[in-house]
């Protein structure tokens, strides 16, 4: 297992050099993404003025302050508390967010499915994993905001972030067919059915 510092963006090679169970710290520039951004960019054909070939999306919802615009908050927002939302119910995203804008890397709590997982071994990809009730933490490597697209949909609007030590977050779905999500859910099944059986239930 390894430790991998990546300035954002990333190549296909860098992010296929990713293995379940290492971790990964993010300079530079983090995007960050919902539901209603997703349905609005894909459900609804509505494109992005930002380009996220090669980069990392973090599923959130921000809470953020407006404040005057300012060398420190050029388009008028200041990070507050900027925690990571649920990734499963995204799941059918994944793939469009990849192949038609580059996305490289996802970042969630609570993991993603098989769509995801081939989509990651299609065109190179990998999820990196928050522990939930973080984000007091994961605000304080948001250096600031530095540009927003689809201002109507506050709070879910397409963020871009500049961060700085963005981690460690650890490596739980990769390129290769790694799953940490899915080796839990078999060992759980696995271990349910002896304890069923271990009381005559199964």
């Amino acid at each position: 297992m390894a430790h991998h510092v990546l300035q954002m963006p990333i190549s296909e090679e860098q992010v296929r050099s990713l293995r379940v169970g290492d971790t990964v710290t993010l300079e530079q520039t983090l995007y960050g993404i919902r539901d209603a951004t997703l349905i609005h960019m894909f459900d609804k054909g509505r494109p992005t003025k930002f380009d996220l070939e090669g980069h990392a999306v973090i599923h959130t919802a921000p809470n953020v302050h407006r404040v005057p615009p300012s060398n420190a908050a050029p388009v008028g927002y200041a990070p507050f508390c900027i925690g990571t939302t649920t990734s499963m119910r995204m799941e059918r995203f994944t793939h469009d967010l990849m192949q038609r804008e580059g996305v490289r890397v996802i970042i969630g709590k609570g993991g993603m499915g098989p769509d995801t997982l081939a989509a990651f071994a299609e065109f190179g990809g990998a999820y990196l994993a928050v522990v939930g009730g973080a984000a007091a933490l994961e605000t304080t490597w948001i250096e600031q905001v530095v540009d927003i697209d689809m201002e109507d949909l506050l709070p879910e609007s397409l963020w871009k972030f500049q961060i700085s030590g963005f981690g460690p977050l650890l490596v739980s779905m990769d390129s290769h067919g790694g799953s940490l999500f899915a080796e839990i859910q078999k060992d759980v099944a696995s271990r349910r059915d002896e304890i069923l059986k271990s009381i005559g239930a199964a």
